[in-house]
């Protein structure tokens, strides 16, 4: 009699059912975003909808649809085959280091006839789902002994070497916090990261050996912009200006001077935050931020909800690799960080980063969906 008047259980809910429970306020929202990047799109191309903007929408529109079918799908199904999907990606990236394309000196993207695919955005996701399903099974005890964290260790360390090597330092930047993320959330003892946190600062002088002579130069350009304003220093210095010259209310759509006119580099890719901001000022970057706040509070809140380890963990490892790529690309456009090739979910253009970021809101519905499965740490 309980059974019944609960309904019946996630596992055994129809498809309607399953769609009854999407949550149309959070694809609401995502589309909304979207909207804000395809207007910028237009923008960049100057008032065209090729070769940007058009791309973009059909890429967003069939994004939709596999989110719905991501979220309908039994959360059990990709806690399965969450090791399957890691070791997969781990492949491609392994790939790119013998077949993968080079352009502006890094070798991230493997070609496959009609499209690119950069496999190092794709273990954003594979690594989450991995180390989600480790972590499934372990109690906070488990979590706290140190032979039970080298296999976990080892599954970020593989993919942050390849994806160093080609070279990215912002995804492999976003894999370490990401797995932080799980890590904290399973209860590893502080002690670890701080541990961590020592080795990598001790390690900085031997990276800086191992970096290449450009990443370098972004680095001590970050430091000091000024001193190259014509070489290393231009897109930064060229970025400021752009968000300086936006104002409070912007200079108005598509009538921004920096982008329009070509000083502004990459802008309708890494830099569209900036031509956002000088075209829609302090007000339309607010907003903007605003509604990513939301959408991580959605994140956040659907992770809380689950009632399986699994889900939560998938939840607060996908919602943290979200507001990382904010995070990352808006604070390096404002000089905050140095320039890395991070772009901004949902407004740069781009196939892979638009698979990546859907693919990652649709295990977060999929949490949703599923939020009152329970399942079995000792058995799954």
């Amino acid at each position: 009699m309980a059974e019944a008047r609960l309904g019946p259980k996630p596992s055994q809910m129809s498809l309607v059912d399953k769609l009854g429970r999407i949550s149309w306020g959070l694809i609401f929202l995502t589309s909304v975003i979207a909207c804000i990047g395809f207007g910028m799109l237009y923008s960049a191309a100057d008032g065209n909808m090729n070769p940007w903007a058009s791309r973009q929408i059909l890429r967003f529109a069939a994004g939709l649809i596999v989110v719905l079918v991501i979220a309908v799908i039994d959360i059990r199904i990709w806690m399965r085959w969450a090791y399957v999907i890691y070791v997969a990606t781990l492949a491609t990236l392994f790939a790119v280091e013998f077949f993968g394309l080079i352009g502006m000196g890094a070798q991230r993207w493997l070609y496959f006839g009609w499209f690119q695919l950069q496999p190092s955005e794709l273990m954003k996701i594979a690594l989450v789902l991995a180390l989600a399903r480790y972590f499934h099974r372990m109690t906070l005890d488990d979590a706290r002994r140190p032979a039970l964290l080298v296999t976990p260790i080892l599954m970020l360390l593989a993919p942050m070497v390849l994806v160093l090597r080609q070279p990215d330092l912002g995804t492999a930047a976003m894999l370490v916090v990401g797995a932080g993320a799980i890590f904290f959330v399973s209860g590893v003892a502080l002690r670890y990261f701080a541990i961590g946190g020592a080795i990598a600062a001790a390690g900085v002088p031997i990276a800086w050996q191992f970096l290449r002579e450009y990443q370098r130069e972004r680095i001590l350009t970050f430091l000091n912009p000024e001193a190259d304003p014509l070489g290393a220093g231009y897109h930064i210095l060229q970025s400021k200006i752009a968000l300086g010259s936006g104002g409070l209310f912007g200079r108005g759509f598509m009538h921004g001077t920096q982008s329009h006119l070509s000083f502004l580099p990459e802008h309708q890719t890494d830099f569209i935050f900036t031509m956002l901001a000088e075209e829609l000022g302090l007000v339309g970057a607010a907003t903007l931020i605003g509604l990513y706040v939301l959408l991580f509070a959605y994140g956040f809140a659907i992770a809380l909800r689950a009632r399986n380890h699994f889900g939560r963990l998938l939840g607060i490892g996908l919602t943290t690799t979200l507001f990382l790529y904010v995070f990352i690309n808006i604070a390096m456009v404002v000089g905050l960080i140095p320039v890395v090739g991070v772009p901004l979910p949902l407004i740069s253009y781009g196939g892979t980063a638009m698979i990546t970021v859907l693919f990652s809101l649709g295990l977060l519905m999929c949490v949703f969906v599923h939020r009152d499965e329970q399942i079995n740490r000792l058995t799954s």
